[in-house]
């Protein structure tokens, strides 16, 4: 057999007779390569006797492998396999799986290239989509969109209960993980190829974790993050994790959940338990819910790499002051973790805050529908890059994240708003613009820009028009996002003399060149093209 280097080998091993396949056997692939490094695989259970590992080599030449089974049904098996050089565009596999930077704050490929992460929230697009057509169509568009990354949820969950036409996930739900479904997740992989294929790094959530342990009516909680024990929140999530770590993923190890002050031992224990075994490092992120930030949690924590955060969909002053001010921007200096927002306001989503309010005091049927825009989603995702070290950020389309048909909720999200249908919601106009988001910060070394307001002299006031900056440590490079147009105070004494200005268009990519800095370096004022939100870069010719 013949593999490209970070393609995916698998292999099997058949095991007759075992009761539990989840508990009474452990499988591991050892991995020899040509240069003599030794490399270990998880293996998983994939129904009736078979059991598999997966593997990624990273080196051309022969390699060794010898797969194990112990417990109640111990054997042996070995073989050889060769891995050529991989000729092709594909950035997964000629630049690698990915991985986290040296200093921590960013995601690189294997060869150290930066990974300037674009996702794409489709929580139910890989258990819900009616075929593997409908699927590549959703690839094939985020891929023209400039989208490098898709957030996919992969168990049962509340937005989904039955798990899609091959679920549920598991058996046993919500109490505990009695097994898994092999349907269900040979479902997952195959709707994780294509992603690949595109060059689209997929980022499975492994325990959607949003609640209590019991819902309001004193039923367990469905998503499998809060309800089940830990024992078998473990389970289950390592079975995912020996699934796919050979694929370039990251992982997302829970999702909407409350994982701060007394909730954050629950998962410290969870985490260090389901990436015990990471030796290659697979990269693993965290998502919260709305309005948390964990660095003093999970700062500390070495299986981390990913602080995820939320700025959510509540649509008030508040929250937009705590992306703005608060949070990630308050205290990135003491987390040496890469640093991204998982969740900004989705495009055509209710405004949460006045809809909760609304439903509270005068029932469902007097929300008012009043979604959140293109620009409002460009300001959350803009901010987004300036207010930590830049590592990339994500979108969500309202109607896309839940798979839906159009012409009502998502399930379980009523005050939400209808949706269109997914088809049509991938061409939002966000989404469309997002290209240009892309385009802008690979076209610089955003991976050196750091958060620096003193740039800014004066703002405006108003929360929604505040303007964001940052620049790199030698005052070469700077960029800032200015919400609503008109005229940035710069404060100049900090980057280096005669930097050209270019603004940039984020509706349509269109670049306006406008000189150069004043030699002085001191206070500089600089008019916006024309009235709108436009994106600032100041850099060396």
């Amino acid at each position: 057999m013949t593999i490209h280097t970070w393609g995916l080998f698998e292999t099997a091993l058949s095991l007759d007779g075992v009761a539990d396949p989840l508990r009474d056997v452990t499988v591991r692939g050892e991995f020899v390569a040509p240069s003599g490094r030794r490399h270990y695989a998880p293996g998983f259970w994939d129904g009736g006797a078979m059991w598999k590992v997966r593997f990624a080599p990273d080196e051309p030449g022969a390699w060794r492998y010898t797969v194990r089974a112990e417990g109640a049904a111990p054997r042996e098996e070995g073989g050889r396999f060769e891995c050529v050089l991989y000729h092709g565009d594909n950035p997964l596999y000629a630049h690698g799986h990915l991985r986290v930077s040296e200093d921590r704050r960013r995601l690189v490929h294997a060869d150290g290239t930066p990974f300037f992460f674009l996702g794409d929230t489709v929580w139910n697009g890989a258990m819900r989509a009616a075929s593997l057509v409908d699927w590549q169509g959703y690839v094939t568009t985020r891929r023209e969109q400039g989208f490098n990354a898709a957030m996919v949820v992969t168990t049962t969950w509340k937005g989904l209960p039955d798990g899609g036409p091959d679920g549920p996930s598991h058996a046993g739900a919500p109490d505990r993980v009695e097994s898994v479904n092999p349907h269900f997740f040979q479902r997952m992989d195959a709707h994780l190829e294509p992603l690949v294929q595109a060059g689209i790094a997929a980022a499975p959530v492994l325990l959607w974790a949003a609640g209590s342990v019991t819902d309001a009516d004193g039923q367990r909680n469905l998503n499998p993050g809060a309800g089940l024990p830990e024992e078998d929140a473990i389970l289950l999530a390592r079975h995912q994790v020996a699934r796919w770590h050979a694929h370039p993923v990251l992982f997302i190890l829970n999702g909407d959940g409350r994982y701060t002050g007394e909730h954050a031992a629950r998962w410290h224990r969870i985490g260090a338990a389901v990436f015990a075994d990471n030796g290659d490092r697979v990269p693993v992120a965290l998502h919260c819910g709305g309005i948390q930030w964990l660095g003093p949690d999970f700062g500390d924590q070495p299986w981390v790499d990913v602080l995820g955060y939320q700025s959510g969909h509540r649509g008030n002053d508040a929250a937009w002051g705590w992306l703005a001010e608060e949070g990630p921007a308050s205290g990135w200096q003491e987390t040496p973790k890469a640093i991204v927002n998982l969740e900004p306001c989705y495009e055509a989503h209710n405004r949460m805050e006045q809809a909760r309010a609304t439903a509270a005091a005068h029932g469902p049927a007097a929300v008012v529908y009043d979604p959140f825009t293109p620009l409002d989603v460009r300001r959350a995702m803009y901010w987004s890059l300036l207010v930590a070290p830049t590592a990339g950020v994500t979108y969500g389309g309202h109607g896309v994240w839940g798979w839906d048909p159009g012409g009502e909720p998502p399930i379980a999200h009523a005050l939400t708003g209808d949706t269109p249908p997914w088809h049509e919601a991938l061409r939002l106009p966000a989404a469309e613009q997002l290209r240009h988001l892309r385009a802008a910060f690979e076209s610089i070394p955003w991976w050196t820009l750091r958060p620096d307001q003193s740039l800014v002299r004066a703002q405006s006031g108003a929360v929604l028009d505040t303007i964001k900056a940052a620049r790199d440590e030698a005052g070469s490079l700077a960029v800032a996002y200015l919400p609503s147009g008109g005229t940035l105070s710069l404060n100049a004494s900090r980057l280096a003399p005669a930097l050209d200005v270019t603004w940039v268009d984020p509706r349509t990519g269109t670049r306006h060149a406008a000189g150069t800095l004043p030699i002085s370096r001191g206070e500089v004022d600089l008019a916006a093209p024309s009235d709108g939100d436009w994106l600032l870069i100041l850099h060396t010719a």
